[in-house]
């Protein structure tokens, strides 16, 4: 059990309250208890903020006045919050060791301190580092690297040549190294091309559950140091990610993308094969990126939802708008003539 005392020290926070209330855990301002913490990086939730009975709240020190409670005062509370979130994880621990139902080939490198969940599966030449957790029902392809303190939620899958760097994260029901969607067509439909390469991630990443990262076709599908996927997206094979970019649910990345560092992709995005997004670029939700990115920024695409009366009206309009402009070229042509 922690005390506030020992929590403002943890995160390297200014505490106004008594340093020997003990804490048991996290909820949110409307929720919390008189022994849990919360936390506000909004200001449209101060009206919860007013009338919460938590321990303490993390919040700006701008805030702090208008706070009942004790405060836990930080230039960013939202990084504090998520710093704190890690203090009181309640997942239990895996121990160290091979299940007796596990399949290991013999020659497979298994760390001493791994762990190896039950019916899981280590293929030929797999190399499994320190600390690394691979959960009950995991598929671990031939020559595999999974690097020091990585982990594999239940489920997942990783097919032949995948190499993870340290610290990653894979949730349930992922799928790393599938082939990537090849086909030339022949006389007699469409002849397969073989993936030849692998998927390559570096430390830090981690992917969601039900994601699918497919393998190259000549060289790998690489995700660089601290890309964060959310569930649900597809990502095909030759794309490259660059460092820190975060992809919400349910994008889809089509064949050789590019894209750079510390970007965002909000959920549902969809974007064409071989193109390129430079670094630090937004997309907001739903876009549909046809084109290469070449300056920093926000950009988006469609159009928000309305009274479907009224979307049927513009969306017969949105087809006019070439004749429109047309007669505005020709007026604008004839005046100033």
């Amino acid at each position: 059990m922690l005390t506030l005392g020992a929590l403002a020290e943890e995160l390297g926070v200014t505490l106004r309250g008594d340093p020997g209330q003990a804490i048991t855990g996290m909820a949110t301002l409307a929720s919390a208890g008189p022994q849990q913490v919360s936390f506000l990086a909004n200001r449209r939730y101060l009206p919860q903020l007013r009338h919460t009975r938590a321990a303490a709240v993390i919040l700006r020190p701008d805030m702090a006045a208008e706070c009942p409670v004790a405060s836990l005062e930080a230039s960013d509370p939202y990084l504090a919050f998520a710093r704190a979130s890690a203090l009181f994880i309640t997942a239990p621990r895996a121990e160290s060791g091979v299940h007796p139902s596990a399949v290991v080939a013999a020659d497979a490198e298994v760390h001493p301190t791994a762990s190896i969940g039950p019916l899981a599966v280590i293929g030929a030449r797999a190399r499994i580092g320190a600390g690394v957790v691979i959960g009950a029902h995991c598929h671990v392809g031939a020559r595999c690297v999974i690097g020091e303190g990585s982990q594999l939620h239940p489920a997942v899958v990783l097919y032949h040549d995948v190499k993870l760097g340290k610290r990653c994260t894979v949730h349930s029901q992922a799928v790393l190294g599938a082939d990537g969607f090849g086909f030339a067509p022949g006389r007699g439909g469409w002849e397969k091309i073989h993936q030849l390469g692998g998927v390559t991630l570096g430390d830090g990443v981690e992917v969601g559950a039900c994601t699918t990262i497919d393998r190259g076709a000549l060289e790998d599908t690489v995700l660089e140091d601290g890309v964060i996927v959310d569930n649900l997206v597809q990502i095909a094979h030759n794309c490259h990610i660059g460092k820190n970019t975060a992809i919400a649910g349910c994008t889809g990345l089509a064949g050789s993308t590019i894209i750079g560092a510390n970007c965002t992709l909000a959920g549902g995005v969809g974007v064409v094969g071989h193109v390129e997004i430079c670094d630090n670029v937004h997309i907001t939700g739903m876009t549909m990126v046809t084109r290469s990115i070449t300056e920093p920024g926000s950009y988006s695409s469609g159009t928000p939802m309305s009274d479907t009366r009224d979307w049927k009206r513009n969306a017969v309009r949105f087809a006019q708008l070439d004749r429109i402009q047309k007669r505005l070229a020709a007026l604008e042509k004839s005046h100033k003539s």
